[in-house]
């Protein structure tokens, strides 16, 4: 390269340099369009987009591109660090199919329903407490029952979002939200799509608890996709049909096991409770966990604990604290399992949106499963002492039971074997009544084998209650990229970044020789190499001049970038320039030391402003 070139190359890095020192590094406050230009930078720079474009697209189903596969990757990445392996708990991968008994017992045939109302022009179909709440004051309208939602759609004289017609003289129905298949050929198993993860967690606990050696508490992530039937999907990855779910199921016992609060009841936390919510001057309360439990704000002390752990992990991963709280569920919208369930809600353009919700499902699982399969869904409690109990028992006469009932036999058994063991008096007479496929049967009592005996028990079998943070992957995405998403001006140019944080970022660091020149390239390409023998993830860009090239970074949220240019050459310490994404600031640094300082960086052991 001639003097002339390389003194053009070094007043471009001077340039672009002193251009970004005067920058304006402030981020403009997000506006009310900030997801219409997120939505168009995510489809611009390979975060999601909408799946079989080809095709016309299918509404509620995404394709996450290479940035925003990386990111959904280093999202789950930290939520099993955090939930799983600090947690000491274990993690299975159950399949996505699953037989319909498992929903028959779930309760997801008969009560996993969302509100339709169908457009009598258009013959579009929409979610009814959407319609309500997107048009009047309601906010919580699926809490309400759907003789009240047909009420204000009249009342408010709402329309169809797609075409205007009136509402107010549809019905309201519920519509299932199941996903139907079929496993195997011909005469074929009915299955569904599973709509949570749980369900694979929740009928393998029979094999999960022995791998726990049958000892409570513990348990058990599961990080997969589940499937939802969505009416009218709608704010790209916000609300779909295919999503991807972290969950832990925690099985305890209520009786003995309490969680330990001291690591968690000094952080802060906003909290919308439902007594609040109820309250026409009702507003979110400032408190700490350990407060919070102490008044009776979080009823359940495990739940408590779980909002602890989960607030500073989203402030980690990205999500801004003055855009995030708890919220109370509403007895109206709890799920049919939950005696009491908080929600993670995230602040996007005005609205609230769900990112996680936090249950506790006591032993309705569990014993759902039990009552419906024929396996045991229980743990032995050990007694500190063994003890001396009366146990009413059964030992029918089969000879009688038999030719009386044939192949029913064996469910008489069970019936007899059961009332016994809650009610012992209904033994007392000469006969007694038992219930089967809904008729009512006399059987005496000398033909049951019914006695009460003394027995030494050294424990009992107990149905675990469980706690349950369940996480939307997909929503988090979208929350950490809607609250990173910035502009500024540069050099009198509008800037857009994404202040993605470095334990998240698709991409660390970029790496990019000043000009095409061999030197400067095999520089690069050795620097690249050093880089990703560190476990950094790195992307080298040779293409434009240095300042696109940090746009482009900037844009995907890349946290550093690296330019090796002549001065790295000539001085006798090899350096190269590190730039810092937020504020444009610009460091010398050594190569000899550059995998080192940068995995720190991306640890968070070290700050840019420290070197």
């Amino acid at each position: 390269m001639s003097e002339q070139q390389q003194d053009a190359a070094d007043a471009e890095v001077e340039t672009a340099a002193a251009a970004e020192t005067d920058a304006d590094t402030e981020p403009a406050a997000p506006d009310e369009q900030t997801s219409e230009k997120l939505v168009e930078l995510a489809k611009r720079r390979g975060y999601f987009f909408q799946s079989s474009g080809a095709y016309g697209g299918v509404g509620g189903f995404y394709t996450f591109g290479p940035q925003g596969a990386a990111l959904k990757g280093n999202v789950e990445d930290a939520w099993r660090d955090r939930f799983a392996v600090a947690e000491g708990n274990m993690e299975i991968d159950a399949p996505t199919i699953m037989p319909e008994p498992v929903f028959e017992a779930s309760g997801h045939l008969d009560g996993f329903d969302d509100m339709l109302v169908e457009c009598p022009e258009c013959g579009e179909s929409h979610r009814a407490d959407h319609v309500v709440e997107d048009n009047t004051e309601y906010e919580d309208a699926e809490s309400l029952p759907i003789p009240e939602v047909e009420e204000v759609i009249a009342e408010y004289e709402l329309v169809c979002p797609s075409c205007g017609a009136g509402l107010a003289d549809q019905a309201v129905e519920t519509f299932n939200l199941m996903f139907a298949t079929n496993i195997g050929p011909g005469d074929s198993q009915p299955g569904y799509l599973r709509p949570e993860t749980a369900q694979g967690i929740f009928v393998e606990f029979p094999r999960l608890k022995e791998y726990a050696r049958n000892q409570l508490p513990f348990g058990v992530t599961q990080i997969g996709r589940a499937y939802r039937n969505e009416i009218s999907p709608r704010r790209s990855i916000i609300r779909t049909r295919e999503f991807t779910q972290a969950e832990l199921e925690y099985f305890v016992d209520p009786e003995e096991d309490e969680p330990d609060l001291a690591d968690v009841a000094d952080v802060e936390v906003t909290l919308y409770p439902a007594t609040e919510q109820n309250d026409d001057d009702g507003s979110e309360i400032e408190t700490t966990i350990g407060e919070a439990v102490d008044e009776g704000i979080i009823g359940d002390e495990w739940v408590a604990y779980f909002l602890g752990v989960a607030k500073p992990w989203y402030d980690a991963v990205g999500v801004d604290m003055d855009r995030f709280r708890f919220r109370q569920h509403l007895s109206g919208e709890r799920a049919h399992y939950a005696a009491d369930c908080w929600d993670a809600e995230s602040e996007i353009d005005g609205n609230w949106i769900e990112m996680a919700g936090f249950a506790y499902r006591s032993d309705y699982d569990l014993s759902k499963h039990a009552e419906y399969s024929e396996d045991r869904f229980t743990v032995f409690r050990q007694y500190d002492e063994p003890k001396t109990v009366e146990r009413a028992t059964v030992d029918p006469d089969m000879s009688y039971l038999g030719p009386e009932f044939g192949g029913d036999a064996q469910a008489v058994v069970a019936e007899l074997e059961s009332l016994a063991g809650r009610d012992r008096d209904a033994f007392e007479d000469d006969s007694v009544e038992v219930e089967l496929d809904g008729e009512r049967h006399e059987i005496p009592v000398e033909k049951t084998g019914f006695a009460v005996e003394e027995q030494t028990e050294a424990g009992e079998h107990i149905v675990p209650h469980v706690v349950e943070p369940s996480f939307g992957v997909d929503r988090l995405v979208y929350t950490v990229l809607h609250h990173a998403y910035a502009e500024d001006e540069v050099d009198g140019e509008e800037r857009t970044y994404l202040a993605l944080d470095p334990e998240v970022a698709p991409t660390f660091v970029g790496v990019f020789p000043l000009q095409n020149d061999d030197e400067l390239e095999a520089t690069a390409d050795e620097i690249v190499a050093n880089l990703r023998d560190v476990g950094l993830s790195v992307t080298y860009d040779d293409s434009g001049n240095i300042g696109r090239r940090y746009r482009r970074q900037d844009e995907v949220g890349t946290p550093f970038c690296v330019t090796v240019d002549y001065e790295t050459l000539e001085n006798e310490e090899t350096t190269v320039t590190v730039r810092e994404r937020d504020t444009t600031a610009q460091k010398r640094l050594p190569v000899s030391k550059l995998p080192e300082i940068m995995a720190e960086l991306r640890a968070g052991e070290l700050e840019f402003d420290e070197l």
